[in-house]
């Protein structure tokens, strides 16, 4: 069942708009030719630059190293800094934190004799090749590399499949390594064959372990990939390995890396093969499918999408113009050339996850290992969730984009959970659960969804199996397995939620407090679906269990004011101070303190008022002389390279100050996004942080989990317009500029509009914004009580 996306305006507003600009001499790149996939692949990021469509299952990418080559030091595969290529391996993950993730079946072009197991080349001192940026071009949809040894690889990619071009220099041997163990964080099982009398080689990997080094939870194998590569010119066999011993001439080869004791694959341990092209140069062709299924259907992925004889060049501009119809549907003009990009590279990070996961037949292997058909209205299956991150503001953008997409993510989600006996794991990759972070994030997420316009999937039956695992204590709730960042519990300490109504000091989550905000996001998020299906009673319920972070909210933590905070099971207050962390996840007291995004109004009562909370939002977001602290200014102030702080410079919107909401965002996108690799603040997390520069850029944030309200900033762009689930929105701002990012004047469809928020309507049905925009604050314009966004206040616990 493959997806053919149907014609849409998106692919034509850009080429218009180029048009004109060509026309005035000012012209436009396409979305695609604006994208730069090395912004944020330096350390930070963890972005990685290959060749992939759109949400493509296939991600072909080089895996850099600097030299140890069983700890990965590059989760996306790839580091700005490193100085050499050890393969180009066929799948990846963006952005993550942990030491990586995939990174299977890398193919390595070597031009000497192999005389040793190349598992046992620890340093990578042997068969990795240096290179240089100067010889590197990176598009999307497109890689090319030469390296050091005097190979050139050129990458391109189709959903399920790809191709690549690989030069070999004349007078050296010319032999392709495939790395078939070595997946970025090891293997339990590889297998390779080849067949020089077909031009083919096949195989498979086993793995996992995503994050295995921090728990044994994930020191685990839950998928396989198999794989064929079919080439376009004659080859020998050159021979196999297996761990440290090489066999000459064989034709075939078994056996993983292990996990190790700690979750590191060991030096020596793996298997490969490599072939043959001789020592006169040689240009060679090969195309690649996959699949996590079979063999079998992996050889049906090529041949459905890159059939024998298509040209390389073929693929590439294929890639070209999906990328350009996806990314079209935010069309922007005006701007500078390092804005535009800065903005189209983030959008193409928001797409490169969730990863279709089905085959062209609609199989995929579920997360019971058996293989399932997407059915009814799903056309596609999709894997790779990192729920703690895109709920936030990734899976609103995707949804709002594009619904039929959004629908079947939300599908897949509850399609894993029927296969994981009923539990929604919080972070998934590929056919497994891996639990890391905290909360429940598939909640939000699938009302995230449905308020963006995510409709096509069976909302009651996801609705019931979220409310059973909200309310029916597993024995996976109470264990320590995996903790603390991969506790096996959806809802961990279920028990005490429902008994203390917090998570307490002492607990099976990743710190209480944390986990207790994050539970009350769920809460909420589970009574708009509630809202949805028509349970009156669990959207009273879950409501209700939505206001619990009061109870943790310490009015004496310190003279100086409240905080949210760990509290122990007896009801009893431990030491504090605002800047720890005890209790929270990847983030301080004063950090998480904000995160009640649908109570906003409550939290600053709370606190003793708008004014006050506006002198803490002033000391969180600058340092006592006045500077901006944004990053990495201690635990006190905002971290905007992470996820808890993200929503944070929105809140101004809610105190009646909406101008310095204004000034705050802009300050973030001008200067801690760029158009370089280390444009992107902290791990892209799968592009939900992209996602957020979006969203900003746009000068709109989705504030509220599981609804469509918009709280405003302003326009980066002088026009945007975005192609939504519910009618195009239009953004005029003429005077944009980086000189002028405060609010004079707003109309909605042509009528005043004082407000710093549009409600669900924008979403729901399209609509035009034209601002006048100018250098200094206009402190009365969505001012006062009457403009402030709404919030959604539970009943008092």
């Amino acid at each position: 069942m493959s997806r053919v996306p149907a014609p849409r305006l998106s692919v034509l507003v850009p080429l218009l708009l180029a048009a004109s600009s060509a026309l005035a001499g000012t012209a436009l790149p396409s979305p695609a030719g604006a994208v730069n996939p090395l912004i944020g692949s330096s350390h930070g990021g963890n972005t990685f630059p290959g060749a992939m469509r759109p949400f493509g299952m296939l991600q072909w990418s080089p895996e850099t190293t600097r030299g140890k080559h069983n700890r990965t030091t590059a989760p996306g595969g790839y580091a700005y800094d490193h100085p050499r290529i050890r393969g180009f391996a066929l799948t990846h993950l963006s952005g993550t934190g942990c030491a990586g993730a995939s990174g299977d079946i890398p193919f390595m072009p070597i031009t000497t004799a192999v005389t040793r197991s190349p598992s046992a080349d620890a340093t990578d001192s042997r068969y990795a090749s240096d290179f240089s940026h100067t010889d590197e071009t990176a598009e999307a949809g497109y890689y090319r590399v030469k390296l050091a040894n005097g190979s050139t690889v050129a990458l391109t990619a189709a959903m399920r499949s790809g191709m690549a071009d690989i030069d070999f220099p004349a007078g050296r041997p010319a032999h392709l390594l495939i790395r078939a163990s070595d997946s970025e964080v090891g293997s339990s099982d590889a297998h390779v064959a080849v067949d020089p009398a077909t031009r083919t080689v096949t195989g498979s990997v086993t793995s996992g372990n995503f994050c295995g080094y921090l728990a044994r939870a994930d020191r685990k194998s839950y998928y396989t990939l198999y794989f064929v590569a079919k080439f376009d010119q004659p080859f020998s066999a050159g021979g196999t390995w297996v761990d440290g011993t090489v066999h000459k001439g064989a034709r075939a080869a078994r056996g993983g890396t292990t996990y190790g004791r700690k979750g590191f694959f060991p030096d020596g341990k793996g298997s490969g093969a490599w072939i043959d092209f001789g020592d006169r140069g040689a240009r060679v062709g090969v195309r690649v499918g996959i699949s996590y299924v079979s063999l079998a259907n992996a050889r049906a992925n090529l041949k459905a999408e890159i059939p024998k004889g298509t040209p390389f060049a073929t693929v590439r501009e294929e890639a070209t113009r999906s990328w350009n119809e996806d990314l079209g549907r935010i069309a922007i003009d005006g701007g500078t050339p390092d804005q535009r990009t800065t903005f189209y590279t983030a959008l193409y990070h928001v797409m490169m996850h969730p990863n279709v996961y089905s085959d062209v037949n609609g199989q995929y292997r579920g997360f019971d290992q058996k293989t399932h058909s997407v059915t009814g209205t799903q056309e596609m299956q999709y894997a790779n969730f990192s729920g703690w991150d895109i709920y936030r503001s990734h899976l609103q953008l995707v949804t709002w984009l594009d619904p039929k997409r959004g629908s079947d993510i939300a599908q897949s989600l509850y399609n894993q959970a029927k296969q994981n006996h009923g539990e929604w794991d919080r972070w998934t990759h590929n056919s497994g659960g891996t639990h890391v972070m905290s909360g429940d994030p598939a909640v939000p997420a699938l009302a995230d969804i449905v308020a963006f316009g995510g409709h096509d999937f069976d909302l009651a039956g996801a609705y019931a199996s979220l409310k059973k695992a909200a309310t029916v204590v597993t024995a996976h709730d109470l264990s320590d397995a995996g903790c603390n960042v991969e506790c096996v519990g959806e809802r961990p300490s279920l028990d005490q939620w429902l008994k203390l109504h917090y998570i307490a000091s002492q607990s099976h989550a990743w710190g209480g407090a944390g986990e207790t905000l994050e539970e009350t996001t769920a809460d909420f998020a589970l009574s708009e679906l509630a809202r949805r299906v028509g349970d009156e009673k669990g959207r009273a319920q879950f409501l209700t269990r939505a206001g619990y972070w009061r109870n943790l909210f310490n009015p004496n933590a310190t003279p100086e004011g409240g905080y949210i905070q760990n509290r122990n099971a007896d009801g009893s207050w431990p030491k504090f101070t605002p800047d720890t962390d005890d209790g929270f996840v990847e983030g301080s007291a004063s950090v998480y303190l904000w995160m009640v995004p649908y109570d906003i109004h409550g939290l600053f009562d709370t606190l003793g008022g708008k004014a006050t909370a506006t002198r803490r939002l002033d000391a969180f977001f600058h340092t006592p002389d006045g500077k901006w602290a944004l990053t990495h200014t201690g635990p006190l102030h905002a971290e905007l390279d992470n996820e808890p702080s993200v929503a944070t410079p929105w809140l101004y919107d809610y105190t009646g100050q909406p101008w310095k909401t204004q000034e705050a965002v802009r300050i973030v996108t001008d200067t801690i996004w760029k158009n370089t690799p280390d444009g992107i603040p902290g791990n892209d997390d799968l592009g939900e942080m992209s996602s957020w520069y979006v969203w900003a850029a746009l000068g709109m944030y989705p504030e509220i989990p599981g609804r469509a309200e918009l709280v405003l900033g302003s326009p980066l762009f002088p026009h945007a317009v975005i192609h939504g689930s519910g009618g195009d929105v239009t953004i005029d701002a003429p005077g944009a500029s980086v000189d002028t990012p405060f609010v004079q004047s707003l109309t909605v469809d042509g009528q005043p509009h004082d407000k710093p928020w549009l409600s669900a309507a924008l979403v729901e049905h399209g609509g035009t914004l034209h601002y006048v925009l100018g250098s200094q604050a206009d402190t009365r314009w969505g001012a006062g009580n009457a403009g402030e966004p709404p919030s959604f206040p539970p009943p008092h616990s």
